[in-house]
């Protein structure tokens, strides 16, 4: 099959980024490892547990594997008072991420039948090191996948297959000498790592927000500032997000847009329980709303 029947097919599925990459341990994992060895996951078990080895080679997902098709859905719908990261606003991106890698497949499979895999951020993978090996884009020093006229605000996924696809070339690194990302980050969870740079989870105040459990370390509560779930500071500073576009797709418009007041667990439950903020479970969003409340937000 032709990739670039793929990439039309993927366009018209919904997604706005589509490439290709040859199924082959990537070049990060051993960057990744170091990563982990160096604590940096901190409580997220899931990136640790015994899905090691199918991370290290996406064949142990699916042997037959010969490409990763990789696409990127645009999920900017503009600022916002909620202090929700902009992702996170929406019904949870895994339905509609899903969704449309099942429409895409099922117009490949017209075309010509083959084993397959659909991911979402749920599997073993390095999702941006694939990404970026598609052709999607370059991994920036706040470690998302940016995109060259587009920006970063897209979400990943991936198809494993058995099509042979002709590979698509990794764009180069456009960041230059640029830190606005490392210079605005409020608790400085971006740091150095040999010639570049990586996120120390245990200072995100997407992890301190979402991911962690128990307490936030007090030394971080005035850098959580306003952001009651995620943070998108490092997003919203970067140059090539400047005029990046914003979606009209209505699955990405955004559940609550005005500020939000406290919620007991039954209102928590109605307001957000179709959206990511979920995850923080209702202890975790109180705790989050009570130290923005201290910050005077």
């Amino acid at each position: 099959m032709d990739l670039e029947v793929v990439k039309a097919l993927a366009c018209d599925s919904g997604f706005e980024l589509a490439g290709a990459a040859p199924a082959d341990p990537v070049p990060d994992i051993d960057r990744f490892d170091r990563w982990l060895t160096r604590g940096m996951a901190a409580e997220m078990r899931y990136l640790t547990d015994h899905r090691a080895d199918v991370r290290r080679d996406v064949r142990r997902l699916l042997p037959t594997a010969k490409s990763v098709i990789c696409v990127g859905k645009l999920y900017n719908t503009g600022p916002g008072e909620t202090g929700i990261a902009r992702y996170a606003r929406s019904i949870d991106y895994h339905v509609t991420m899903r969704t449309s890698l099942e429409e895409l497949t099922r117009r490949l499979l017209a075309i010509e039948t083959f084993e397959y895999k659909i991911c979402v951020d749920t599997a073993p993978l390095l999702e941006r090191s694939f990404a970026r090996q598609a052709g999607l884009g370059w991994i920036g020093k706040n470690t998302c996948l940016i995109n060259q006229d587009k920006g970063s605000w897209f979400l990943l996924g991936e198809i494993v297959t058995s099509l042979d696809l002709t590979a698509s070339s990794p764009p180069p690194d456009r960041c230059g000498t640029c830190t606005r990302c490392i210079d605005a980050c409020p608790t400085q969870a971006l740091v150095p790592e040999g010639s570049g740079w990586t996120l120390d989870s245990r200072r995100c105040v997407s992890y301190l927000t979402i991911e962690l459990r128990g307490p936030i370390p007090e030394e971080f509560h005035t850098g959580v500032g306003a952001n009651v779930f995620g943070c998108d500071i490092c997003q919203e500073v970067c140059p090539w997000n400047s005029d990046a576009p914003v979606t009209g797709d209505p699955a990405f418009q955004p559940v609550v847009a005005g500020p939000i007041e406290e919620l007991d667990a039954d209102a928590f439950r109605a307001t957000f329980g179709k959206t990511p903020v979920m995850r923080s479970k209702h202890a975790g969003f109180l705790r989050n709303l009570e130290i923005v409340r201290r910050n005077g937000r």
